[in-house]
C-alpha cells in the first residue's frame, strides 16, 4: 500500500472522476458502514472546499469545509471521514490537521464549528474543539456541536 496524495479543490476545480470518489466513499462510510440512510447530496457541496486523501485513484480519508455563514456563523468543518482500510494509518489526523490550516489560511478565520459524532468527541478534543452543550440526534447517531476558538 502507497500512502496517499492530499487534495484540496473548490467543488468547481473537481473533476468529474474526482467527484464521483468523494460521493461513493461518503456512501460506503456514511450511508451503508453506519446504516444511515440520508440525502448525502445535500446541496453544499457546491459551497464547499473539498480535501482528500487519494490513493491509485481511489478517496481514501475526506471532509469538506465552509467559510463562515454557509453552514454555521463560524467555519465549519464536515463528512470527515477514512476508508475502513486505511485507519490505521491515522489519515483523520492529517485531515484535520489540513482542514483547519485550510480554513485558517482561506477564510482568515480561527473559529472553527462542527458536528461530531460523540463516540469521536476525544478526537476532537485533541484539534482545541470544546463541547458546547448542544446534543442531540442526527440520523440515530448522537451528536455534540463543538467548537474551536
Amino acid at each position: 500500500m502507497t500512502y496517499p496524495v492530499w487534495k484540496i479543490k473548490t467543488f468547481h476545480q473537481l473533476t468529474t472522476i474526482e467527484l464521483y470518489e468523494i460521493l461513493k466513499i461518503r456512501q460506503e462510510v456514511f450511508i451503508v458502514e453506519q446504516t444511515c440512510f440520508y440525502l448525502d447530496a445535500d446541496g453544499a457541496d457546491e459551497k464547499a472546499v473539498h480535501i482528500w486523501a487519494e490513493n491509485e485513484g481511489k478517496a481514501v480519508a475526506y471532509c469538506r469545509v465552509f467559510k463562515a455563514g454557509v453552514k454555521y456563523d463560524e467555519c465549519s468543518i464536515g463528512r470527515v471521514l477514512t476508508h475502513p482500510n486505511y485507519r490505521k494509518l491515522q489519515l483523520g489526523k492529517t485531515l484535520m490537521a489540513i482542514a483547519i490550516s485550510t480554513i485558517e489560511n482561506r477564510f482568515s478565520s480561527r473559529k472553527i464549528r462542527i458536528s461530531a459524532q460523540d463516540y469521536l468527541l476525544k478526537f476532537y478534543k485533541e484539534f482545541g474543539f470544546q463541547d458546547i452543550g448542544l446534543h442531540y440526534l442526527e440520523d440515530d447517531i448522537p451528536h455534540t456541536e463543538m467548537l474551536r476558538e
